[in-house]
């Protein structure tokens, strides 16, 4: 089946899937909606961290051993940043630091998040279209046990360690969405939206903040399917597993299914995991969804194309 089809994504897990999709798809059928709750400013500079996560996978530049950041990076700034007595709790490699300074230099130039975006891609070589969920910021916050802390303090800094009670997402509601994001849900040969593996509460839920986003996944004719961020009761990496423990849910695939059960039509649970119990206008499918190698990428995102084409009316 052909088509245009949408992947929303942020964080590991959701680069990987949109890398496989990338790959299984030609470059003007896909559109990747990047979570950009993530976001902010750091010794001057706008950080991005789940754009560039989802460039650094499209690029085959991500770092297979940390997950994050480039590969084959070194670290002269951050030593020597560390030498003056400087913020260095967030790292930031030489090749990274590039990137941030490019950006921060032409988002104060007046480009919009989106255009510099798009400069950052093509100067990487990459052709699929990376989207913003918004040129306008929207910041994560997380309500601990110590009160609000911003999300890169939370993750980072204090390193997921405090218990999660609540999410915000500070001017999301204030927030355009970006118009390429809302042009893409509403085509005609839409084929199929795709919520990849990736945190429901900070790299999903902060797009379905956006106004215009959630409401036009629902009105969308076409399917909907997510890919399940847990295997056998853990994340494969990050909190994800964390947070849903401290919230009160059960940690497994059925839990971020019913999370999603007003936008979804079908979800993907890893094949080690049952099937789970019936959830109302959901289609649940099996499929090998831990993402070791390249080759895992591609196997996964040709399952997730094949079990939305099944979900065509």
């Amino acid at each position: 089946m052909t088509g245009h089809v949408v992947a929303l994504c942020g964080g590991v897990g959701g680069a990987k899937l949109a890398h496989g999709l990338a790959n299984a798809l030609q470059p003007e059928e896909l559109s990747i909606v990047v979570n950009t709750g993530d976001d902010f400013q750091h010794l001057g500079l706008s950080i991005a961290p789940d754009l560039d996560s989802v460039m650094y996978a499209l690029a085959g530049l991500s770092d297979p051993i940390r997950g994050w950041g480039r590969r084959d990076e070194t670290w002269t700034f951050m030593d020597a940043l560390r030498g003056l007595g400087g913020e260095s709790w967030f790292q930031l490699g030489d090749r990274d630091l590039a990137v941030h300074v490019e950006r921060s230099w032409r988002l104060a130039q007046g480009a919009t998040l989106s255009e510099v975006t798009a400069h950052l891609c093509s100067a990487l070589g990459i052709t699929a279209r990376v989207l913003p969920m918004s040129d306008d910021p929207v910041r994560t916050r997380v309500l601990t046990a110590d009160g609000w802390l911003d999300f890169q303090e939370y993750f980072v800094h204090q390193q997921c360690r405090p218990s999660v009670l609540e999410f915000m997402f500070a001017g999301a509601q204030m927030a355009g969405a970006q118009k390429d994001v809302l042009a893409a849900l509403e085509r005609r040969d839409l084929r199929a939206i795709i919520i990849c593996p990736s945190n429901p509460f900070v790299s999903v839920e902060p797009i379905l903040a956006v106004p215009g986003i959630r409401s036009a996944i629902q009105q969308s004719d076409a399917p909907v399917l997510a890919v399940t961020p847990i295997i056998g009761g853990k994340a494969i990496k990050g909190p994800a597993a964390k947070m849903m423990a401290e919230l009160g849910l059960d940690v497994s695939g059925a839990a971020v299914a019913r999370r999603y059960a007003d936008i979804i039509d079908g979800f993907v649970i890893d094949h080690v995991d049952p099937i789970p119990a019936p959830l109302r206008g959901v289609t649940f499918f099996s499929a090998a969804t831990l993402m070791s190698s390249v080759a895992d990428r591609l196997q996964l995102a040709r399952a997730v194309l094949r079990a939305a084409d099944t979900l065509v009316a």
